[in-house]
C-alpha cells in the first residue's frame, strides 16, 4: 500500500508537536528544586576517584595500558607556548590551522598524561601535567584564533581583559577540571598554587563571562537562525567544569540552571524529526552534544533528567546519524558536513541504549576499533564512560541498519536505496529546506547518487575552513555556490544565500517499487533569474536506476545550464549519452550512463582546478578527482521538462 506523506499535513503535526514540548530540560526543576537534586560537588563522584582502586580495577585494563603506552611517549614532551605571530596568521594568510594544531596537541598531551598517572598511580606523570596546566594556564587564549572577533579592536589577538567562551576555550575547562578532580592532592602536595590556579582562570575565562555576558551561540541569531552545535557543545564543556571545579554549591547550581536554558534555546527550535542540517559530521556535537549533557546531568544527580531519554524528539535526534548513512564509509553531506566522518563508537552506542533503540546500538558497536590510546582532540569525558562499558560494548551484536526508506518531512531531506539493510544497488538523496542553515550551501534541490555504497554524483561539501569560511566572502568560495551542486544555472544567475530563498511545494511519496521525491526550487533564485517555477522530482526506480525531471516556467529566459558533479571522469558518449567512469576504490570499475535529449542540451566536461588554500580539504576528502558536467540547453523556452536519468551501462 503506497505511503503518501505531503509536507504541509506533516508539518502540521510537526508544529503540534513542537507547541507541546518547550523547555524540556529547563522547565522541570525550578532552581530551588534543581538544588536539591544535584549531588553536591564534595559528595560528586561521576566515575571511581583515583584511590579507589578496586573501582578503576573495573575500568578496561586494555584501554589503560594503551593510554600508558602513549603517555610514556610524552614523558619528554616540551610544552610550547603559542606566539603572537601563530594567531596573527587568521588575520595575515587565513590560516587558523596552525595556531590550532599547537593548541590542540597540549590538550591531548594532557589528557593522555592524565589517563596514565589514573591508572598508574605512582606519581610518575605528575610533574608532566604540572607543567601542562602553568603552560595551558598562561596562554593568552583558550579558544581558537579563528574565533576571535573580526575587528580592528582584536586583528588577530585575545584582549584578555575581555574573556569570552568559543568551543575550545570550554573544552580547555573541561581537561584542566579533570586534572583537579583526579590528581587534586598530588598537585597540593607539590604546591597549592596549582589548583588554585586552575580555578582562578577558568572561573575568570569560563565561569563569569558565562554567567554575566551574552554568547552569540546561546540563543538564535539577529536573523532568527537557531543556535548550532556551538550550545550543546561548549555546555557539555561548560557543565563538566563547573560540576567538578565549583566548590560553592549555590554557584555550581546557579550555573547548571543557566546551562538548561540555554540548552532548550538549542532542542526547543530543532525539528521534531531530529534532523541535523549541518550533517553527520556536526551531529557528533550536535544532538550527540546535548546527550553528553543529559548523561552527565544524570551521574550529577540520581538519574533526575532520564525522563529526557523518552522524548520522541530526542529519539529521533540520535536515530539521525545512522538514517543518514549511505555505507560503511560514506554518510549523506549536504552543506558543510563530511562525505566520512569518524564515527564516536561508545558515545552512539550509550546513546542508542539510553532511548532504547538496538539499531543504535548494532550501529554504535560496528565502528568500534581497537585500542591505540589515542584520545582524540575533543569530547575528552566520553573516555572515562568507555573505560567502565567494555565488557558489554566488546560482546554487543554489530550491524547497520542501513533503512530503506529516510522521510525527514521537518528538514525537508529524503534518501531511498534500492533494498533495505545492504549497500547493493543504487541509493539516492535530496534536499529541500533553505539557505539561511547552519554551515549553509547554496544547495535547495541538490541531490546525490551512490551505488553499491561508492559515489557517483556527489555533493563536494566542504574543504578546509579559512578566515573566508566564515565572512562575507563565504560564497566567493566554489563549493559553497549552486552552481558546483547538481542543481541548474538559470539565465546566468545561481541561488543566493538568506532565509527567504527556500524550497516549496515539498513532497515525497513511496512503495514498493520507487520512491519520488518532489521540490520546487524557485524561489530559492532571485528574481533576476526570472523563474515562475522550477519543479523538480527525483525518483528511485527500485533495481533500475534514478530518474530526475525539471518541470519549469519562467518569465524570462536566455540562458539554462544543468550542472552535475563527480568524482570520476566522464565523457560524451553517442547522442543522448553522457558516461560516468565509476572506478571506486572499494568495489568493480564500471561505467554509467547519464541519458538526455540530445535534441534538447549538450554536455561538455570540465575538471575542478583545486588551488586555493580552501581547496586542501577537498583533495583529502575525494582526491583531485572533481568533475563538473555542464548541460547546456541548446534553445531554452520559457516552458519546457528537462530530464535525466542515471542507469548502469
Amino acid at each position: 500500500m503506497k505511503k503518501i506523506f505531503f509536507l504541509a499535513f506533516v508539518g502540521l503535526v510537526s508544529l503540534s508537536a513542537f507547541a507541546q514540548k518547550q523547555n524540556l530540560l529547563s522547565g522541570k526543576f525550578s532552581k530551588e528544586a534543581l538544588q536539591s537534586v544535584l549531588i553536591p560537588q564534595a559528595k560528586w563522584a561521576p566515575f571511581p576517584r583515583r584511590d579507589d582502586r578496586a573501582g578503576w580495577a573495573k575500568a578496561d585494563q586494555t584501554m589503560m595500558k594503551s593510554y600508558l603506552k602513549k603517555a610514556e611517549s610524552y614523558l619528554g614532551y616540551q610544552w610550547p607556548y603559542v606566539p603572537a605571530t601563530k594567531s596573527l596568521l587568521i588575520e595575515r594568510t587565513g590560516d587558523r590551522d596552525q595556531y590550532q594544531a599547537v593548541s590542540f596537541e597540549k590538550r591531548e598531551v594532557l589528557g593522555t598524561l592524565l589517563l596514565a598517572e589514573i591508572y598508574e598511580n605512582k606519581g610518575r606523570f605528575v610533574d608532566q601535567i604540572i607543567d601542562g596546566v602553568w603552560s595551558i594556564c598562561e596562554e593568552s587564549f583558550w579558544g581558537a584564533s579563528a574565533h576571535l572577533p573580526k575587528s580592528k579592536e582584536y586583528a588577530g589577538l585575545m584582549d584578555v581583559s575581555k574573556p569570552f567562551v568559543d568551543l575550545f576555550a570550554a573544552e580547555t575547562a573541561t581537561y584542566l577540571a579533570w586534572v583537579d578532580f583526579y590528581l587534586g592532592d598530588k598537585l597540593d602536595a607539590v604546591s597549592p598554587q596549582i589548583r588554585k590556579r586552575i580555578y582562578n582562570e577558568t572561573n575568570y575565562r569560563i565561569f563569569q563571562p558565562l554567567m554575566t555576558k551574552p554568547h552569540g551561540w546561546m540563543t538564535k541569531t539577529a536573523a532568527g537562525r537557531a543556535p548550532n552545535n556551538w550550545n550543546p557543545w561548549i555546555c557539555s564543556n561548560w557543565l563538566n567544569a563547573v560540576l567538578l571545579l565549583e566548590k560553592d554549591d549555590s554557584k555550581r547550581t546557579a550555573s547548571v540552571h543557566k546551562l538548561l536554558t540555554v540548552l532548550d534555546e538549542f532542542l526547543n527550535p530543532y525539528p521534531q524529526d531530529g534532523g541535523c542540517d549541518e550533517g553527520p559530521s556536526y551531529w557528533g556535537a550536535a544532538a550527540a552534544s546535548l546527550y553528553d549533557n543529559i548523561a552527565m546531568l544524570n551521574t550529577a544527580s540520581n538519574n533526575a533528567f532520564e525522563y529526557v531519554y523518552a522524548d520522541d524528539k530526542f529519539k529521533n535526534m540520535g536515530r539521525f546519524i545512522y538514517r543518514a548513512q549511505i555505507s560503511e564509509k560514506y554518510f549523506l553531506n549536504f552543506a558543510d558536513a563530511d562525505p566520512q566522518p569518524g564515527m564516536a563508537a561508545t558515545m552512539i552506542y550509550r546513546y542508542g541504549k539510553a532511548i532504547n533503540d538496538p539499531d543504535m546500538m548494532k550501529f554504535g558497536a560496528f565502528y568500534r576499533k581497537p585500542e591505540v590510546g589515542d584520545i582524540g582532540k575533543f569530547h575528552y569525558f566520553r573516555h572515562f564512560y568507555a573505560l567502565f562499558m567494555q565488557d558489554e560494548f566488546q560482546k554487543a551484536v554489530q550491524g547497520l541498519p542501513l533503512p530503506k526508506n529516510v522521510w525527514l518531512p521537518d528538514l525537508q531531506v529524503f534518501a531511498a536505496r534500492d533494498q533495505g539493510g545492504t549497500t547493493d544497488g543504487f541509493y539516492v538523496a535530496a534536499k529541500g529546506g533553505h539557505n539561511d542553515e547552519s554551515h549553509n550551501h547554496n544547495d535547495i534541490g541538490n541531490y546525490v547518487v551512490y551505488y553499491n555504497g561508492q559515489p557517483l554524483l556527489i555533493d563536494v561539501g566542504r574543504g578546509t575552513y579559512t578566515a573566508k569560511t566564515f565572512s562575507a566572502r563565504r560564497y566567493d568560495i566554489w563549493y559553497n555556490c549552486s552552481d558546483f551542486h547538481n542543481l541548474p544555472t538559470v539565465n546566468g544567475v545561481n541561488q543566493l544565500p538568506g532565509r527567504a530563498f527556500e524550497a516549496t511545494n515539498v513532497t515525497y511519496k513511496s512503495d514498493n517499487t520507487s520512491t519520488l521525491f518532489g521540490v520546487d526550487i524557485a524561489k530559492s533564485y532571485p528574481k533576476e533569474a526570472g523563474i515562475k517555477s522550477w519543479q523538480r522530482s527525483i525518483r528511485l526506480n527500485r533495481g533500475k536506476g534514478v530518474k530526475v525531471e525539471d518541470v519549469i516556467s519562467l518569465s524570462q529566459v536566455n540562458s539554462l545550464t544543468q550542472h552535475l558533479m563527480t568524482c570520476y571522469p566522464a565523457e560524451i558518449g553517442k547522442p543522448g549519452e553522457l558516461i560516468i567512469h565509476y572506478t571506486p576504490k572499494a568495489g568493480t570499475a564500471k561505467d554509467f550512463i547519464v541519458h538526455f535529449n540530445p535534441k534538447q542540451m549538450q554536455p561538455t566536461v570540465e575538471k575542478v582546478k583545486l588551488e586555493a588554500p580552501e581547496d586542501r580539504g577537498i583533495v583529502t576528502k575525494w582526491g583531485d578527482t572533481i568533475y563538473r558536467i555542464n548541460f547546456r540547453v541548446l534553445s531554452p523556452k520559457p516552458a519546457d521538462k528537462l530530464m535525466f536519468e542515471i542507469a548502469a551501462k
